[in-house]
């Protein structure tokens, strides 16, 4: 078994300061629709914020415990905390995801410290499976103030997911898609109402 974890812990500056998981999305919100997805994938789902508005949603909400460590200090809060040795990590604000391939990357993480997807855009850290003997060097990397998930990658045993491997999953090509703008927020809007239509 493996624990999912929803790193909801950004600031949101080019949205007004509106945390992104609260969007609405339709009768539901950014992180009810990932809710309902990562149930698909594991009963072991909580959310890393320290927003308190995410504890009347039903899952486990964790406070970081490095408050200002960024996603790396999420990461490590939901390895700490987990009560498994293996933690997928999405961002609150991707609302392509899909269980298929987040399954996908929790097989590829068995084996090592790290299973990251890699498209021609580069390494997407916050949809991919972090082992707990990461923490020893997140640790290091934290206290040097070294808080870039990029910057912990050559230091593990990583498994990449190459885009012939995505592609797969992707037939859209949106599955890593997430929203920091308004104009971001209205795309994703206009083609969530083209999938249901």
């Amino acid at each position: 078994m493996s624990t999912v974890a929803i790193i909801a812990g950004g600031e949101a500056h080019r949205l007004g300061g509106q945390s992104k998981g609260n969007l609405p999305l339709g009768n539901t919100s950014f992180i009810d629709r990932q809710i309902e997805i990562l149930h698909e994938v594991t009963d072991d789902v909580l959310i890393v914020a320290n927003d308190q508005a995410y504890k009347l949603l039903g899952v486990p909400v964790v406070s970081d415990l490095i408050p200002g460590a960024g996603a790396m200090g999420g990461i490590y809060t939901a390895l700490t905390v987990a009560k498994t040795k293996q933690v997928l990590a999405v961002a609150c604000d991707m609302p392509f995801l899909q269980a298929n391939f987040l399954k996908h990357v929790l097989v590829a993480g068995k084996t090592v410290d790290v299973a990251i997807p890699k498209t021609k855009h580069g390494y997407e850290p916050l949809c991919a499976s972090y082992g707990q003997g990461c923490l020893p060097k997140m640790m290091q990397q934290i206290t040097r103030g070294r808080f870039k998930l990029h910057d912990l990658l050559p230091y593990l045993k990583i498994r990449e997911i190459g885009p012939e491997e995505i592609a797969t999953y992707d037939k859209d090509g949106n599955l890593f898609f997430n929203v920091n703008t308004p104009d971001d927020y209205r795309w994703a809007l206009e083609q969530l109402k083209i999938a249901r239509s």
